[in-house]
């Protein structure tokens, strides 16, 4: 008896396709027999029996499918290291192209910007002109001058999830303009700065009420407080003893450089003034 037993093991081992046809047709014909006995009794007893009926049919084909993986257990083993070697070369070849679209979830989900904003990614600066799964479209901003350098650039999805993404949208109708005029120290600053600063005033006059309900607006949108809109001057000395004039005027985008000259224009003449009546006076 054993000895047919172990014969009929290894044929089924040695002969697995012809040993999973016999599984299909035993189970699906003892399937078959106890479904029609069943019906058959419940027919007689005048009883609902799809339930059980349902029941037997679910537990014999998960029964058929276990002994199928049973049977082919090594083979399904070795199918699966495969499939695993190859989803991992997969992934490594797609790193890049994974890592962008992960991205561009990130931001679509967190909705922190969209076209027509101006953004900065790590180091550059830009207009949103498109965005897709794979890179964002950049119109090339200087925010020295706040205008278009007329470079477009293609920023990868995955830098949108290693670098610092700032929405910069504010800074496209108005903005907060600092620069500093460095001279030496032969004329003392101080004696023209209110001068100075009531010609920045008079500069920043026309746009003066909008300025001071859009920097409510920024404030209360971002819940900081920022400078402006008023114009202010700060003077300081750098490292070589020279003085410095920082000058911060909040005002239209489009005009800040425009006004800027106009103060360094002012800021000009004043120097030069004060320097040459200092000159008279020693002389004097």
């Amino acid at each position: 008896m054993e000895y047919w037993l172990d014969k009929i093991f290894t044929f089924m081992l040695t002969h697995k396709l012809v040993t999973t046809l016999l599984l299909l047709f035993v189970m699906l014909g003892i399937k078959r027999l106890i479904v029609r006995l069943v019906r058959r009794r419940a027919k007689k007893r005048d009883e609902d029996k799809r339930p059980a009926v349902n029941a037997i049919k679910n537990v014999a084909n998960m029964l058929l499918v276990v002994l199928i993986l049973v049977l082919w257990s090594a083979e399904v083993q070795t199918l699966a290291f495969s499939i695993a070697a190859f989803m991992v070369a997969i992934v490594l070849a797609m790193r890049e192209y994974i890592q962008c679209f992960t991205g561009f979830i990130y931001v679509t989900s967190a909705r922190m910007f969209r076209v027509g904003d101006w953004i900065q990614v790590g180091e550059h600066y830009g207009e949103v002109i498109e965005s897709d799964w794979l890179s964002l479209t950049l119109l090339e901003v200087h925010m020295e001058t706040y205008e278009y350098s007329g470079k477009t650039l293609n920023v990868p999805n995955n830098l949108l999830i290693t670098k610092p993404v700032k929405n910069l949208n504010f800074l496209k109708r108005y903005s907060t303009h600092s620069f500093t005029l460095t001279r030496d120290q032969s004329v003392n600053v101080f004696e023209f700065k209110q001068t100075l600063l009531n010609k920045a005033r008079d500069y920043c006059e026309h746009f003066h009420d909008v300025a001071l309900r859009y920097n409510n607006l920024i404030e209360k949108r971002l819940d900081v407080n920022i400078s402006g809109p008023d114009p202010a001057i700060r003077i300081t000395t750098n490292n070589l003893g020279d003085t410095e004039t920082r000058i911060t005027i909040f005002c239209p985008t489009e005009q800040a450089i425009d006004i800027e000259q106009k103060i360094t224009e002012e800021f000009m003449t004043l120097w030069f003034a004060t320097r040459d009546g200092n000159k008279h006076g020693d002389e004097a």
